[in-house]
């Protein structure tokens, strides 16, 4: 291969400046003509019988265009993977938030004071709110078909555990909570939906999974797949929520109903308690090792918080149960999974993808065996890791890995053992690694990988027309490069296309790290159709073999002779005059031949490539009030050859400040079914004055199945952060953290229980 140009350097985002100039159009933004602005009525009561709806005054408020409840939708129950959704609530409200009706009117005020005029009689129903609650015995029942509350199981056993925690010298056995956490990205859900004279419903919709929320909202309709049309328009931000929510549905029910388009914007509020956040977890976790520090067997039973219906949080538990897995060279594994309802906000994907919650109950229980064992931490963690060429207890091909190497980096970077010596009395140091998938077979639906379409115009231009969307990650940028590196041309000559169903590939999405290398892959699949295409007519320009054509800095010229050259531009014109007018179109597709995990064993390669990281915090606690602060951060990461540098950091970087705020501040409090801090107020998120000092750290072992070399980054920069800070704060105070988040009230009244 030719040394990279494009490839590798570190450029600002190619929408940088739109942003920065506060120029860029995001969902909230939009207008169409004659449009309508929609409120959801929602529900007060966590659970309760709607026993009548009186929409009459509502109607009869000047400005309202319409007001629609349950009557007025197609009735039908569907959902992303099990269908226990309606539009809007039926025969009951299930949680504080509920969609029960909703307004289109010619200005939000209006649509604002005409839900006050909707009257909505309801008897109030006993309610649960804790996913063991949930599970006992004579429980009101979320939905009467699931006894217990119990959505979904999962199971997974492979080996012998019994008999390795017989053969094990120590074993940690303990209980872990993860607690509900808030995505807090920039812009509130919602959407602009529009019907056309054929009944053709167009949603222009921040979302992460265009193509599968259409086929979800098809069912939900009523109507063929082909009726419903996705647009993405810049969106701020998702970490994981923005895929389906009922809010982008009663839009569309509006706009039936008025027959304009209906703008539909969460509120903030709406937000908080009708967004999707973590799946909140209870992980029993029970943990051996032999004397020489090699892993034994791990068991461990999760209990996930599902709230009032599933969306993808079955999908969750089962990720926590047996990702982490192939963390470490595991023989013995057994797994119990429950998803459960409660009469709480739905829960969802959140960045980690339970994996997340995982890390945080096995690298804190590693901590605590390399104690028992007087082990370093740093070495229990070399010993057990899986390395290059492996595969791994549940099926997983490992090629590439750099898992030793963030380990050894990361705590040279970060001083580990000299600070671990010298240990400074309330000062810690820890350690936490993870690991993470670039793709998901048994997250995706008809197929896994990506497709491509690239666009060559006369004048050079290049269109990148892509599945996945970007919400804020820099996706758009790193499709740009590498369609910029196979066709020969600056980043400038290259733009990438917002996704449209009715244009671009029929991609899976933007989920479980996917973007960087599944989409890559795709584009350059259709960069390189494109190359081959131009290469023709530059070889006959050339008079040259085709196969010998290469493309750099803009010329065409033949392999081994780039003094003899022909401008790229001279090339596009010559080949649409050829074609008559047509552009060049190169299309290509990228299948990484993963596979789906058998059903009983979950036994299966699932990713083409998977990254790896090792994080390192130091913190210091206050021992008169219980503050902790976070001092300094190195977080190496295995991400394969980075595309753009500058953006890995960044991606690194902002992970670890949205770990730091699960692991010290973030909290949604339910208190009588309500959430009690549904506002940033009371709900605490980290600021640059929370940042301590990060140090990203790329480590770039060349995977095969990359795009140049790459995987992904998104979710790994976010997994260790929370072990990493609690780790830390054991090896400052002595204090196992075992429930998230740290405050300082529980470090406190651990270290008053002391003796003086």
């Amino acid at each position: 291969m030719r040394d990279l140009d494009v490839v590798g350097q570190s450029y600002p985002q190619i929408d940088a400046m739109e942003k920065a100039m506060g120029k860029t159009k995001f969902v909230s933004d939009l207008a169409l003509p004659n449009m309508l602005y929609g409120r959801i009525l929602r529900s007060p009561y966590a659970h309760a019988r709607i026993k009548h709806i009186d929409i009459s005054k509502a109607k009869s408020l000047t400005g309202v265009k319409a007001v629609v409840a349950y009557a007025d939708t197609p009735g039908i129950k569907f959902g992303p993977r099990t269908e226990d959704w309606t539009i809007l609530a039926s025969d009951k409200v299930r949680f504080c938030g509920d969609e029960v009706a909703a307004v289109a009117a010619v200005d939000e005020d209006i649509a604002e004071g005409a839900l006050d005029l909707i009257k909505v009689e309801y008897e109030e129903l006993p309610m649960v709110s804790d996913p063991l609650e949930a599970m006992e015995p004579d429980v009101p029942l979320i939905h009467e078909d699931k006894p217990g509350n119990i959505a979904f199981e999962f199971k997974i056993d492979v080996g012998d555990v019994d008999e390795a925690f017989k053969n094990s010298y120590v074993i940690y056995e303990d209980r872990y909570y993860t607690n509900q956490v808030y995505q807090a990205y920039l812009e509130p859900m919602g959407a602009i939906a529009d019907v056309d004279l054929s009944g053709r419903i167009t949603f222009w919709v921040g979302t992460q999974i265009p193509n599968m929320m259409r086929m979800t909202y098809a069912k939900a309709m009523g109507v063929s797949p082909d009726s419903i049309r996705v647009i993405v328009p810049d969106y701020g931000g998702a970490f994981g929520a923005k895929m389906e929510n009922n809010v982008h549905l009663v839009a569309a029910v509006l706009a039936q109903k008025a027959g304009y388009p209906v703008k539909m914007i969460n509120t903030r509020h709406d937000d908080f308690i009708a967004g999707n956040p973590r799946v909140p977890m209870y992980i029993d976790i029970k943990l051996g090792a032999t004397r020489e520090g090699i892993l034994t067997g791990k068991e461990v039973r999760v209990v996930g918080g599902a709230g009032a219906r599933v969306v993808y949080a079955h999908a969750i538990v089962a990720t926590a149960c047996y990702r982490a897995d192939s963390l470490y060279r595991f023989k013995h594994v057994r797994s119990k999974g429950y998803t459960v309802y409660t009469n709480t906000v739905p829960t969802s994907c959140f960045r980690g993808f339970g994996n997340a919650q995982m890390t945080f109950v096995l690298e804190s229980a590693l901590d605590t065996i390399a104690d028992q064992l007087d082990i370093d931490p740093a070495e229990l963690r070399i010993k057990n890791g899986i390395g290059p060429d492996e595969v791994s207890i549940h099926g997983w091909i490992i090629n590439s890995c750099g898992l030793k190497d963030c380990i050894s980096k990361a705590t040279e970077a970060a001083k580990w053992q000299e600070k671990r010596q010298l240990k400074k009395p309330f000062r810690g140091i820890g350690i936490s690694c993870c690991n993470h998938v670039s793709g998901n077979r048994a997250f995706a639906r008809e197929f896994d990988g990506a497709g491509g379409i690239v666009r060559i115009g006369r004048d050079g231009r290049v269109t990148v027309y892509a599945g996945e969307s970007d919400m804020g990650q820099g996706q758009k940028t790193v499709f740009a490069q590498i369609v910029a590196e196979r066709l020969g041309v600056p980043l400038n000559l290259v733009h990438v296309a917002i996704v449209d169903t009715d244009f671009s590939p029929f991609g899976l999405g933007s989920f479980a790290t996917r973007g960087t290398l599944m989409g890559g892959n795709g584009v350059l699949a259709a960069a390189d159709d494109a190359f081959k295409q131009l290469a023709d007519v530059a070889a006959e320009m050339l008079e040259a073999n085709p196969n010998d054509i290469e493309c750099s800095n803009e010329k065409f010229f033949v392999k081994g002779s780039p003094e003899r050259n022909v401008p790229f531009k001279d090339v596009t014109e010559k080949a649409t005059f050829v074609r008559y007018g047509s552009p060049v179109v190169g299309t290509g597709f990228y299948n990484p031949g993963t596979e789906l995990p058998d059903a009983e064993t979950k036994y299966g390669n699932i990713s083409p490539a998977y990254p790896f990281a090792c994080q390192v915090a130091e913190v210091e606690v206050d021992p008169d009030t219980g503050q902790i602060k976070v001092l300094n951060f190195v977080a190496a990461h295995d991400i394969g050859r980075a595309i753009n540098p500058m953006a890995t950091e960044g991606q690194i970087q902002g992970g670890v400040i949205q770990g730091l705020g699960w692991a010290l501040m973030e909290n949604m409090v339910t208190e009588n079914g309500s959430i009690a801090n549904p506002d940033f107020l009371d709900y605490l998120i980290p600021t640059a004055l929370d940042s301590p000092n990060i140090t990203p750290i790329l480590v770039e072992p060349i995977e095969s199945s990359g795009p140049y070399g790459a995987k992904g980054i998104g979710e790994p920069a976010l997994n260790p952060a929370m072990s990493a800070i609690t780790n830390a704060i054991y090896n400052a105070t002595g204090i196992r953290i075992k429930e998230l988040p740290v405050s300082a009230e529980k470090i406190l009244k651990e270290l008053k229980k002391r003796p003086k």
